[in-house]
């Protein structure tokens, strides 16, 4: 039995119309698809409606562990706040109506103020509770701060709130400086989704950036090792394979996504 789940984040496939993305993701033996909400935008804009979209998504039997984004509540003041929940309901309703249990909430890219942070947090977490869908903190590894598992983990523990959580991911870990043996201070509830790379050994870590991330296996991470450590917390759910590389999205997006699983396999099985 497979000790996690195999998940293509749909980033992987841009701009494979989300539609075709789906269809993708199932063929290719997916069991679920993240999906960005740019893309239910464009999908909607040239008149497709989220009712198709679910419908599609469960005839295929495809689950739908988050969707991405949220932006510009971490910092948000008491002036800005009412604009920044706005937008971020309205991307939480997408992800409440595509059945999503999560929608990954992204962090500041400059200086964070944590305590504002985690207030703005725990207030974006009683919102999305009550909408039916839990907003996860993640932490980039090129942002000026929140760019570490103990950041991340600060945010979440400062926050106060039961389903406060983060999502992993081996190449932000990397290029944060942090230290993948750090996955031990979480617990597996703590986690909402694990998105899955590897990261080349050219160029420097400190100036690596999204599209520098190579299939798993091809860079020079212990992969092996963050399956080790992220099983230990008591996680069992989706690998995402997460991928922002331009010569990806000029083949095939099929054979993209059959080849990025095959290339999980082997950490998906232990």
């Amino acid at each position: 039995m497979a000790r996690f789940k195999p998940c293509l984040n749909s980033s992987t496939i841009r701009p494979t119309p989300v539609m075709d993305k789906i269809q993708i993701a199932a063929t290719a033996g997916y069991g679920a698809i993240e999906i960005w909400h740019d893309d239910v935008d464009a999908y909607l804009q040239q008149g497709g409606n989220l009712v198709d979209m679910r419908k599609q998504l469960d005839d295929l039997g495809l689950e739908v562990p988050t969707t991405i984004y949220l932006a510009d509540w971490f910092d948000a003041s008491a002036d800005t706040w009412d604009g920044a929940l706005e937008e971020c309901r309205r991307r939480m309703d997408q992800s409440v109506q595509l059945g999503a249990p999560h929608v990954i909430a992204g962090p500041p890219g400059g200086a964070a103020d944590y305590a504002l942070g985690a207030s703005n947090y725990r207030r974006l977490l009683e919102v999305g509770v009550e909408m039916g869908v839990k907003p996860a903190m993640e932490f980039l590894g090129f942002v000026e701060q929140l760019n570490t598992i103990e950041d991340a983990l600060e945010i979440l523990q400062a926050s106060g709130h039961e389903a406060a959580t983060t999502v992993l991911d081996p190449f932000h870990v990397f290029r944060g400086g942090g230290s993948m043996e750090s996955i031990a201070m979480l617990n597996a509830g703590q986690i909402a989704i694990s998105h899955f790379n590897d990261a080349p050994a050219e160029p420097a870590r400190e100036i690596q950036h999204d599209p520098d991330r190579v299939m798993p296996g091809d860079g020079q991470l212990d992969l092996d090792r963050y399956c080790q450590l992220l099983a230990a917390t008591g996680y069992d759910g989706w690998l995402s394979l997460e991928l922002f590389r331009e010569d990806l999205w000029q083949q095939d997006p099929l054979e993209v996504a059959q080849r990025g699983l095959e290339k999980m396999w082997p950490y998906l099985e232990g």
